[in-house]
Parts: C-alpha cells; sequence; structure tokens
C-alpha cells in the first residue's frame, strides 16, 4: 500500500495517524509516512490532516492483515496527500460519458431564519416532499417561508415529518465523541488462509447508502473483499452517487418483508464474514438484523455500523447527512464569514469516517474474532472540531495522475483512482443499482 508520485517531501511520522490508529486499538510500534502535497483540502479546521490520518491508518490496516495472513513482516506504508485529496472529492472528479456527477438539489442547502440559520437536505425526491409538506409551501414560497420561522422550530417541524433540516450551531459542539467503538464478541479464533489482496476472499454484505457507507464497502472492494450492496426495491439510490461509490462491488434488491427474498438475504448472510450496515441505529431491528440478532445467529461475523450521529443519545434515532452534521456541530459556523455559514472543502466526514470504518473491519479481520464496531459522522466531527493539530503546508497539486478513465454499464467513467497506489484501480467496473443476482462469487 505504498504510493510513490513525483517530488513531494516525505514525512516518516504523522502523530494524527498515530492518534487515529490508537483509537481502532493498533499497534504502536507500527507507522505511516506520508508524502506532502501543497495546501490541499484547504479550510480553518484540520481537513487535510485528518484526511491524511483516515487514509494512512487504513492503509495500514490493510498492510497488517496481509501481513498476518502471509505471515510476513508488516512493510512500510506511505500515503501522498494528493491522492488522499482527490480521493476525498471523487464525486466531484467523477465524468459519465464527459458529464459531471449529481450536485446538491436546488432546496439542500443553507436559509435565513428569523433568529439563524438552517440547513436543509433535499437531494432524494422523498425528502424534498417531506420538507416542503411539513412547512406547507410550494417551492416558490420555501425561502419566504423559513424567514418568518425560528431555526430550531423549523428543525423540529421537518424532523417530526420525515423530512432534513438542522438548526446551524453558532459555535461548536463541545460535547466529545468516542472516534471507534470496538468490542470483540467472539473468544473463537479463526486465521484468513493466504491471499493475494489484502481481503481477498473476505465476503462482504453491504447495507449502506449515499457515500460513507459505501466509501467503506468500495474501499474493501478494492483491496480484494467480494462485496455485495443490498437495497430495498423501493428506496432507489442516485445513479451518480451508485456510479461512484460502487467501483469495486455488486448490487442487488432485496424486499426483506418478502419471503422469497428474505430467504435469498439469509442465504447470503449464513455465508458472509462481514456485514456493514448505514441505516439509523435500530432501522434494521425489525427484520431481525440487530447486531445482537446477528451475533447469536454467527459469533464470528464482523458487524460494522455507521450512523449520523451516534448510536446513543437524543438524536441518535435521527436521519443525518454530511451537511447536516457540519451545521449541527458548529463546523458550518467556524467555516463561516461574515454571519454566513460555511462548509469544509470536501465531505469529509463521510469520506474520512468512510476510511476508518473500512480500517476498523480490516484491524477485526486481523485479530480473527468476531467483532461489532460503531463509528459515526457526528464523532468524526469532533475528533476534526478538537482533537486535530493542523500542520503547515503550502502550494498547489494536480489531481490528474490520481484519475483514470473506466469504461462500465453506465457509460465510461472518468473516476478518482483508490488513494493507496498510483498504479492500480478497481479490478471491475460499479454495476448499474440493483442489476446483480443476490449470490456471492
Amino acid at each position: 500500500m505504498t504510493a510513490e508520485p513525483g517530488s513531494s517531501t516525505l514525512l516518516d511520522v504523522d502523530l494524527v495517524t498515530a492518534q487515529a490508529w490508537a483509537a481502532l486499538g493498533g499497534r504502536p510500534d507500527v507507522t505511516v509516512a506520508h508524502r506532502t502535497a501543497g495546501n490541499v483540502l484547504d479550510a480553518r479546521l484540520p481537513v487535510r490532516d485528518m484526511a491524511r490520518a483516515t487514509v494512512g491508518v487504513c492503509a495500514l490496516a490493510a498492510a497488517e492483515l496481509a501481513a498476518r495472513r502471509n505471515k510476513t513482516a508488516i512493510p512500510p506504508v506511505t500515503v501522498d496527500e494528493a491522492a488522499v485529496a482527490t480521493a476525498f472529492v471523487s464525486e466531484r472528479h467523477l465524468r459519465i460519458e464527459g458529464r459531471t456527477g449529481a450536485t446538491f438539489a436546488p432546496l439542500s442547502g443553507f436559509w435565513r431564519t428569523a433568529d439563524g440559520w438552517v440547513r436543509t437536505h433535499a437531494n432524494y425526491p422523498h425528502h424534498r416532499t417531506r420538507l416542503l409538506d411539513a412547512l406547507g409551501v410550494t417551492a416558490d414560497a420555501f425561502e419566504g417561508e423559513l424567514a418568518t420561522r425560528r431555526a430550531l422550530e423549523v428543525q423540529e417541524t421537518v424532523y417530526e415529518a420525515g423530512g432534513l433540516a438542522v438548526a446551524v450551531r453558532p459555535e461548536p459542539d463541545p460535547t466529545r465523541r468516542t472516534l471507534v467503538e470496538a468490542t470483540r464478541t467472539d473468544t473463537a479464533s479463526r486465521t484468513l488462509p493466504p491471499a493475494s489482496r489484502p481481503a481477498g476472499g473476505v465476503r462482504v454484505l453491504d447495507l449502506t447508502r449515499v457515500i460513507a457507507g459505501p466509501v467503506a464497502t468500495r474501499t474493501l472492494a478494492f483491496l480484494g473483499a467480494d462485496v455485495l450492496r443490498v437495497d430495498p426495491p423501493h428506496l432507489p439510490e442516485d445513479p451518480d452517487i451508485h456510479a461512484d461509490t460502487g467501483l469495486g462491488k455488486r448490487s442487488t434488491l432485496l424486499d426483506l418483508t418478502d419471503r422469497h427474498d428474505r430467504q435469498a438475504f439469509d442465504d447470503l448472510l449464513d455465508r458472509a464474514d462481514v456485514v456493514v450496515t448505514g441505516y439509523r441505529p435500530g432501522a434494521l431491528d425489525r427484520h431481525g438484523l440487530a447486531p445482537a440478532a446477528l451475533h447469536a445467529r454467527r459469533p464470528d461475523l464482523v458487524i460494522a455500523q455507521l450512523s449520523a450521529w451516534g448510536h446513543t443519545g437524543d438524536w441518535a434515532d435521527r436521519r443525518g447527512f454530511d451537511s447536516l452534521v457540519q451545521a449541527a456541530t458548529g463546523i458550518a459556523a467556524v467555516e463561516g464569514a461574515d454571519g454566513v455559514p460555511g462548509v469544509l472543502p470536501a465531505q469529509a466526514l463521510d469520506h474520512g469516517t468512510g476510511y476508518l470504518l473500512a480500517a476498523a473491519v480490516l484491524r477485526a479481520l486481523t485479530e480473527g474474532r468476531g467483532h461489532h464496531v460503531r463509528l459515526s459522522l457526528a464523532g468524526t466531527a469532533s475528533w476534526l472540531l478538537h482533537d486535530i493539530d493542523p500542520s503547515p503546508a503550502e502550494g498547489d497539486y494536480d489531481p490528474a495522475p490520481w484519475l483514470v478513465e473506466t469504461p462500465s454499464p453506465h457509460g465510461t467513467l472518468r473516476h478518482a483512482r483508490p488513494p493507496f497506489s498510483d498504479r492500480e484501480t478497481w479490478t471491475d467496473p460499479p454495476s448499474r443499482w440493483g442489476a446483480d443476482e443476490p449470490r456471492w462469487r
């Protein structure tokens, strides 16, 4: 997992990466070096350092697993900041037959209220409908209506209707959240056989959507895992997002309330090594897919859960996206100017948490026991706000060496390479959403 592009400064010690590695329970005697690449991911908050660290620990966890499987020493690991910066905005670099990918919808953004600001998310049609219905307005009257209401009123009214809006916090949230929670659930040790790829032969059941979870499973696919994404037929994914995050994976549709589809899902589950979920805590429990139920059935499973707001607390069951977490934790206030909220230079909470989630899965596989790991966008936001010291940087970088074209069922894709190697990309292009049979390779 060593990147070796052009001339840049090689730094042997990365303290932020060491911090994240310790949070993952990694050995303190292994480190990651990095190549600087100028002032990438420029922001008031140390986004560049956070991004580099999340990719760094993922690369290190992959190297550790490969060494364990093949009974070799862990090789030196180096990440390149140019590769990291390119990967962290992969959806912006995506081109499909020359066309740019999806952007934020018109009703997704910051809006003035009578006493501050709210941030809304309406990229999916059902979220847009719920947002407008909650406020009782048309799209043309939306901005004017918000200007008459208080921010917290909008937040709670929209939430009760199943929509997405948060009041913009005017200062950083002082709450300190855990970055990674990991619990062993099985005492029996299991060793994976030797393999040419770190996660070769590992079967990953991917129950995630949008960006963060799919980034994690896209990474596991690059590292050799057989990743099958499963979605309900009634909840379609944005095709451009799927083209970007579906690299290396297959995609199938199963209705867990249908007896035939549920049997197909259970057959997949019986042979899975890893289950990654990205739904709200408790959302899958009604299908018998709570972590405790899964481990009662399969103690050796690695279960990795991702949520927006964390798995405990008043907001645990709320829907959330990167942009909303930035607003509600005070990141938007820090990045703003002249009283207007701002944003990070990437959906860094999504991408960063995705790489951390993949790293946590890899570490669990290295330990060879059943695990339950939990991460959240809010946990990553807390780390970014409170626990990372920024390092200096200057100059520009060119993303071109980290972009590649790949033919696919969607058309020719220009996309970012994985941020671990300047020579490799995913073996398989993304299939179309739901186009694959529900079976392992």
